[in-house]
């Protein structure tokens, strides 16, 4: 089962990932003031995996694919890891809708 994971950056801003079952990170979200801001994309997250349309698959400058989650608002909550083909892509968006949805939330801040 995935689990998203709250951590502090150097600059004092939260930020989340959303981890596999496996522990592989397969998405990675934006900066966030406020830990109750990085709650909130950890529930848009969950709301918004769902929907096929929330992800633009994008491909990097360097060709290799990627992919952002959107929230209904059209903002970033979430960028993928950079993969080798687009079928690895898929896979990548398959499992962050598999996970994220029942995910538990390991807050390493407090």
């Amino acid at each position: 089962m995935g689990k998203f994971v709250i951590t502090k950056r150097t600059n004092g801003e939260f930020q989340f990932n959303l981890k596999a079952g496996n522990g592989q990170t397969i998405l990675t979200s934006e900066g966030y003031s406020t830990k109750a801001a990085a709650l909130n994309g950890i529930e848009s997250v969950k709301t918004n995996s769902q929907d096929d349309n929330r992800y633009d698959r994008k491909e990097s400058s360097n060709g290799k694919p990627y992919f952002n989650l959107k929230a209904s608002n059209g903002q970033n909550i979430g960028a993928s890891e950079m993969y080798e083909s687009t079928s690895a892509r898929e896979n990548g968006i398959e499992s962050v809708k598999k996970n994220a949805p029942d995910a538990d939330t390991d807050d390493q801040t407090a």
